[in-house]
C-alpha cells in the first residue's frame, strides 16, 4: 500500500493511494478576463548567469536593467540586484552556474573573482591569470561606496 504525504506548515495528512484514481478529477479552468490573460502575457524567463564559454554580449533583458541603473555617484547599496548584475556583465564579468554570488572576469593584464557578499563586495585579483602576482590579492568594498569609485577600484587591477 502506498501512502502519499502532502505537508504544510500546520499539518500533515495522508492520503491512501490505492484507492486513488487520477481519472476522477477534472482540471482547474479559470473564467477568461482581462487580468488571467494579462497574466499570462506578461510572464517571462529571466536567465541571470551563463557559463565562461557562453558568449558574454548583453541580452535585452539586462540592456532593459542597465537603462534603470542610478546614477554611478549613487552608492551601489540603492541598486537592485538585477541592475548590479548587468553592469558586471557590461564591464566584462561572467557567471559561473555553481554559485550565482561569484562573478569571473579575465583582463589581458589580470584575473579576478568577484563575490557579492551580504554586507560587502569582494575582489580577488588571482596569481593564476597573467601579470606578476605573487599570490591572490584580496579587497574589500562596501556598498555603500558609490558604483563609480567601486568600478574604478575594481577596473584598476591588483
Amino acid at each position: 500500500m502506498e501512502t502519499l504525504t502532502l505537508s504544510s506548515i500546520s499539518s500533515t495528512t495522508r492520503f491512501n493511494t490505492t484507492n486513488l484514481h487520477l481519472s476522477s478529477f477534472s482540471p482547474i479552468s479559470f473564467p477568461s478576463s482581462s487580468f488571467s490573460t494579462s497574466l499570462r502575457t506578461n510572464r517571462r524567463t529571466f536567465i541571470l548567469s551563463k557559463s565562461a564559454s557562453e558568449d558574454t554580449e548583453i541580452t535585452a533583458v539586462e540592456d532593459e536593467w542597465l537603462k534603470n541603473l542610478p546614477d554611478k555617484k549613487k552608492p551601489l547599496h540603492s541598486h537592485s540586484l538585477p541592475c548590479i548584475e548587468a553592469w558586471l556583465k557590461q564591464l566584462g564579468f561572467f557567471q559561473k552556474s555553481d554559485d550565482r554570488a561569484v562573478w569571473f572576469i579575465e583582463k589581458t593584464d589580470w584575473h579576478a573573482k568577484l563575490s557579492l557578499d551580504l554586507t560587502d563586495l569582494y575582489i580577488r585579483y588571482l596569481k593564476s591569470g597573467p601579470g606578476n602576482l605573487d599570490k591572490d590579492v584580496e579587497r574589500r568594498f562596501s556598498y555603500a561606496l558609490s558604483r563609480e569609485d567601486i568600478e574604478n577600484a575594481i577596473l584598476g587591477g591588483p
